[in-house]
C-alpha cells in the first residue's frame, strides 16, 4: 500500500507529464501553483497555462489528457470548458489543469486568488522532482547496505568457525601419510628377506 509521501511524488510526476506537454505545445507562461494544504481542499497542484486561441487550447488540453491516459493509465475526473476553448479544465483530483486563452487567464487571474500557492515554473518544479527522487535513491541504497552487513558478518563468522576445523584436517593429512611409510619398509624388508630365504633353500638342495 502506498505511503502519503510515495502518492506525493507520482502526483508529481503527472504534473510534471502534464507540463511539458503546455511546453511542447507551445503553452505561455506555464506556471505550477504548490498550493497550501489548508487552502488546497482535495487538490495539491494547479497547473496553468495560457494559448493564443481556442483551436490551441484544446490541442494542449486534448494531449495533456492523451498523454497521461497512454503513460500512466490516468483519466480526469472530469472535463469542463472544451466546447469553447477559453477556459479548459481537467480535474485530476490531486491535481488541476487550467488552460485559458491569455484574456480569460488575466480576468479570472487564478494566481492572485492562490496567494498561499507556491509558484514554480515547470524547469523549477522539474529540478525538485529529480532532487526528491535522488534523495529518496540514495536512502534506498543506504537501507539495503545495512540490510546486507548482517548477513556478511554471519557469513564472516561461519568461516571463521569452520577455520579451525580444516585446519586440523590439513595437519592430520601429513600424519596418516608418515604412518604409512613405516608399514610400507616393513613389507619391502620382509620381501627381500623372503627372496633371500628362497635363495639358500635353493643352494641347500643342490648340495
Amino acid at each position: 500500500m502506498a505511503t502519503v509521501e510515495q502518492h506525493h511524488q507520482q502526483t508529481r510526476i503527472l504534473v510534471q507529464a502534464a507540463a511539458a506537454v503546455c511546453e511542447d505545445k507551445k503553452g505561455e507562461d506555464t506556471r505550477i501553483l504548490e498550493l497550501d494544504p489548508i487552502d488546497a481542499g482535495l487538490s495539491d497542484f494547479f497547473l496553468v497555462t495560457s494559448a493564443s486561441n481556442d483551436r490551441q487550447a484544446i490541442a494542449i488540453a486534448d494531449e495533456i489528457e492523451h498523454k497521461l491516459k497512454k503513460e500512466f493509465g490516468v483519466m480526469p475526473n472530469s472535463v469542463e470548458g472544451r466546447r469553447h476553448g477559453e477556459w479548459i479544465l481537467l480535474d485530476y483530483v490531486d491535481f488541476v489543469v487550467h488552460v485559458f486563452l491569455a484574456e480569460r487567464r488575466a480576468f479570472y487571474d487564478i494566481e492572485r486568488l492562490r496567494k498561499s500557492a507556491r509558484p514554480l515554473t515547470p524547469a523549477e518544479f522539474d529540478a525538485e522532482l529529480k532532487a526528491a527522487l535522488a534523495k529518496k535513491t540514495v536512502a534506498a541504497r543506504k537501507k539495503a547496505t545495512v540490510k546486507a552487513k548482517p548477513a556478511a558478518a554471519k557469513a564472516k563468522k561461519a568461516v571463521i568457525k569452520a577455520a579451525p576445523k580444516a585446519k586440523k584436517a590439513v595437519k592430520a593429512a601429513p600424519v596418516k601419510a608418515k604412518a604409512t611409510k613405516p608399514v610400507a619398509k616393513k613389507a619391502a624388508v620382509k620381501k627381500v628377506a623372503a627372496k633371500k630365504a628362497t635363495k639358500v633353500t635353493a643352494k641347500t638342495k643342490k648340495k
